[in-house]
């Protein structure tokens, strides 16, 4: 019997074939360059780093070599390419190369390839970002850091990996910011950047659009969607006529609640094609901006806000008794001291009021047992308890279920109330790539790597692991609705929705080129 050796493809292959239709090897060797003694070129480790990303095993990097043993290496890679080949130093060598020449600009190169050749439109773009937990101290002084300081040299400035907001609600944690620029379609990435820990999407969000403007090699978006974060007065003033954009308006603006708690039911209206949902449109000049505001009430969210509403309510209601209880358990020296602190509690107090508040005499005498002399003086106490303040709680349950969406499109035929919510929505591909980025069977939740330039490098990697997988699920549905087919959904029946891990893993039969 001769010797047959078994190998491995899995729906690795279907990843293979979309790395390949989208040309991320050739675009890297070509921009990096080559060395007639390289075993495995830069571009066939960043391919085999997708795969490592989308094997859907807790496969972090430094198992990568063992990743690929057993597995069709030439087949998936190229010809002549072996598992040993795929080592940690060739590992390290590329993501070098990768930073140097500039994570931001090869990606843009891979991303306007990939456009063109799949016709993925950069028209109408949504932008938003979020944050990576990382692992270590990361010092500023840490030797091979030095590059954390700006100089002159044409090298990129690495990133400054320290504590801020964060996302993944570890905030003891040391991180990195991340912000997307994504197609409509499918929320395919089509620009990427990493920021220091501390970078804020106020200030993230107007860097990110210039950096895209100036790199991007098509044609420019025709909009800018993005959340409240870009909605502030000075981003306003110095894009308000320059790029169309539609953000959510924060509620933190005083304009803003305003005019949610003011606006009355009966001028909102429905429309047909967003059932569940009712628009008041109004005009606005926020920051000397013209826009359209249009508030928008949603049902489903109403019935969720009221739950939330309600719960807050009863939470407030057992945090501030115990307060009242304490400062009727105080004693104070006169009559005034005990007003001035009710009015002190008072305005501490959201959803309730104090229900007929009293002040209290106590007589104090000079000596224990019967009084036998008139007391020496009072000490004096609160008495009272907490009721539900009708007026403030029916204003907050008028404001549920409402938010305000604005945009400087002031073409309402164009831009109509159910055309500015259809494009918001399209924010929840974005969201659901950041998802993705952050899954268990992704290594982003577990970043180990010690320098700062090769997690830029990674996280560029892991981007292009998002594009190969929003353009597959794109590109199998598009052939599914061609066949006039469907995918079984988890429980076995017919479904028109469905993600492209769950075809993957079934090895469904349908190409994707």
């Amino acid at each position: 019997m001769p010797q047959i050796d078994v190998q491995d493809i899995d729906h690795l292959g279907i990843i293979a074939g979309i790395v390949d239709d989208i040309g991320i090897v050739e675009i890297i060797d070509r921009e990096l360059g080559s060395h007639p003694q390289e075993k495995v070129s830069a571009g066939q480790v960043v391919k085999a780093m997708i795969l490592n990303c989308m094997g859907f095993l807790t496969a972090p990097l430094y198992l990568f070599s063992e990743f690929f043993v057993g597995k069709a290496t030439e087949h998936l890679i190229g010809a002549g390419v072996k598992a040993e080949y795929l080592n940690d130093s060739r590992l390290g060598r590329v993501m070098d190369q990768l930073y140097k020449y500039g994570i931001t600009l090869i990606f843009v190169k891979i991303a306007t390839e990939m456009s063109k050749r799949f016709g993925i439109s950069a028209k109408n773009m949504h932008l938003d970002g979020t944050s990576i937990s990382v692992q270590g101290k990361y010092l500023r002084a840490e030797a091979g850091e030095e590059n954390l300081v700006e100089n002159d040299s044409a090298e990129p400035v690495a990133i400054s990996i320290t504590q801020g907001y964060s996302r993944d609600h570890r905030p003891d944690l040391k991180q990195f910011t991340w912000h997307l620029l994504t197609s409509e379609e499918e929320g395919i990435p089509l620009f990427m950047n990493v920021a220091d820990g501390n970078k804020t999407d106020q200030s993230a969000f107007p860097e990110v659009i210039k950096a895209f403007q100036a790199e991007w090699e098509g044609e420019q978006p025709d909009l800018y969607v993005m959340d409240a974060a870009f909605y502030s007065e000075a981003n306003l003033k110095e894009f308000g006529h320059s790029i169309n954009w539609i953000s959510r308006v924060p509620a933190t603006i005083k304009a803003s609640q305003e005019l949610i708690q003011t606006i009355l039911p009966e001028q909102f209206s429905e429309q047909n094609d967003h059932k569940g949902y009712r628009f008041c449109v109004v005009c606005s000049t926020y920051a000397g901006i013209k826009q359209q505001w249009i508030v928008v009430e949603s049902q489903q969210r109403m019935e969720s806000d009221l739950k939330t509403l309600s719960k807050q309510i009863e939470k407030t209601l057992k945090e501030k008794e115990k307060v009242l209880k304490s400062l009727m358990n105080k004693s104070f020296a006169c009559e005034a001291d005990a007003l001035s602190a009710i009015k002190d509690f008072e305005k501490t107090l959201n959803y309730h009021s104090l229900d007929e508040p009293k002040i209290l005499a106590q007589p104090h005498y000079s000596q224990r047992g019967r009084p036998n002399t008139e007391a020496t003086h009072h000490f004096f106490h609160v008495q009272s308890t907490l009721v539900e303040n009708p007026v403030i709680i029916a204003a907050h349950r008028q404001q549920v279920g409402r938010f305000i969406l604005a945009t400087n499109s002031l073409d309402s035929e164009k831009w109509t109330e159910c055309e500015i919510l259809r494009e918001y929505k399209g924010q929840q591909p974005t969201e659901q790539g950041f998802r993705f980025l952050k899954d268990p069977l992704f290594f982003a939740s577990s970043v180990f790597l010690k320098n700062t330039k090769r997690i830029m490098a990674l996280a560029m990697i892991m981007t292009l692991a998002l594009m190969v997988y929003s353009l597959g699920q794109r590109q199998l549905r598009l052939a599914l609705e061609k066949a006039n087919a469907t995918l079984p959904d988890q429980k076995g029946k017919p479904s028109p929705y469905f993600t492209l891990a769950t075809s993957m893993l079934s090895l469904c039969p349908f190409g994707l080129s």
